[in-house]
């Protein structure tokens, strides 16, 4: 069904202004683009309707404009035609060999995927695409309509800005950024290495607590367990996983799969609220990221020289500045779900209408 080809990849200091490709990189995050970019040269291009794999979390995406690529990701083309609703199917279909990828050294990742079989609705004898686009546009379906129950019954789908967010929104650029420590005597945050439970010792889905790994999915949840309260690590927390970097707040108590994994505790703890979290995990993200990687990862010993840039006020963190930022960013995001939600409701009724 397809073939794994590896890429001509370059670093972002090739990059040039532009907004006609994507340049996709490991990365978990925005369908594993890392920006935008113009023309660069001609023998890097990938060509879209294929699907990259980054070989870090080994997730799938399809790439829907030409694509460069950077360090480290394979491209995934198919051998038949696959449009519409069926990428969806088969990006699903994909992304269920994750496992077993991640349980292969980086070499034998062609071979793995080359081996590896899916299972496809057939009719007929023949690869059953009908079947595909209305199992996939049932569940949208089912999906926009409880979506849009949620947002009503929580408020969420009031999107309009306080002046005091419109504001914040129109001042950022004028916000004055300082380098503080992230840990240490005048550092922001207390540091301490998480517990270590392996994933042999869990019994997965046995209880209410998280279970959580250096992955990016899922907020690096990935179970929920009961186990030993001893081992438990206290949550209101941003957590950093150890060989991978991926970062997340973790607002509940929690177990962690290895004792390399960080959590870092805001000592200002009147202002250690979610929100604030959020936007700090945003910003160590964005100070950090440059600096470690699978080969080089982070630690205890070598965070602690390692700096973050956050908005200042007077000298000191800006707490208000960020929870207002993150409140004005979350009503934007939301009214782009509302309206998603509404259209896609009107155009089923349209539909059901006609028919």
């Amino acid at each position: 069904m397809f073939e794994i080809l590896t890429t001509s990849s370059f670093n972002t200091d090739k990059l040039v202004e532009g907004e006609e490709y994507d340049y996709v990189t490991r990365t978990s995050f925005n369908q594993g683009v890392l920006r935008k970019t113009g023309y660069v040269n001609q023998d890097n291009i990938n060509e879209k309707g294929t699907w990259s794999l980054g070989l870090l979390q080994m997730d799938f995406f399809y790439r829907e404009n030409p694509w460069y690529a950077g360090q480290f990701v394979r491209k995934i083309v198919p051998k038949i035609a696959i449009d519409g609703n069926s990428i969806l199917y088969f990006t699903t279909l994909l992304n269920k060999q994750k496992q077993r990828l991640l349980n292969v050294l980086v070499r034998d990742v062609d071979t793995t995927f080359s081996n590896a079989y899916i299972q496809l609705p057939t009719k007929n004898g023949e690869i059953d695409f009908k079947f595909m686009d209305a199992y996939i546009s049932e569940l949208e379906e089912e999906r926009i309509s409880e979506l849009a129950a949620y947002l009503k019954v929580s408020g969420l789908d009031n999107y309009e800005l306080s002046i005091e967010e419109k504001k914040a929104l129109e001042t950022m650029k004028l916000i004055k950024w300082e380098e503080k420590d992230v840990t240490g005597q005048n550092g922001i945050f207390n540091v301490k290495n998480t517990k270590n439970i392996l994933s042999n010792e869990i019994t997965p889905n046995s209880g209410n607590i998280p279970y959580l790994c250096a992955s990016a999915d899922n907020n690096s949840v990935s179970s929920y367990i009961e186990h030993k309260e001893g081992l438990k690590d206290k949550g209101n927390c941003i957590f950093i996983g150890g060989k991978t970097f991926v970062i997340s707040y973790q607002e509940n108590d929690f177990f962690s799969n290895d004792s390399h994994n960080l959590a870092l505790y805001l000592k200002q703890e009147d202002e250690a609220d979610k929100v604030n979290q959020l936007f700090l995990a945003t910003c160590l993200r964005k100070s950090l990221s440059h600096k470690y990687s699978w080969g080089n990862s982070i630690s205890n010993k070598k965070i602690q020289n390692d700096k973050v840039m956050l908005p200042i006020k007077d000298g000191v963190v800006d707490y208000k500045a960020m929870s207002t930022i993150i409140s004005a960013v979350k009503k934007l995001v939301i009214k782009d779900v509302v309206l998603y939600a509404d259209n896609k409701i009107n155009a089923t009724k349209k539909v059901i209408s006609k028919n």
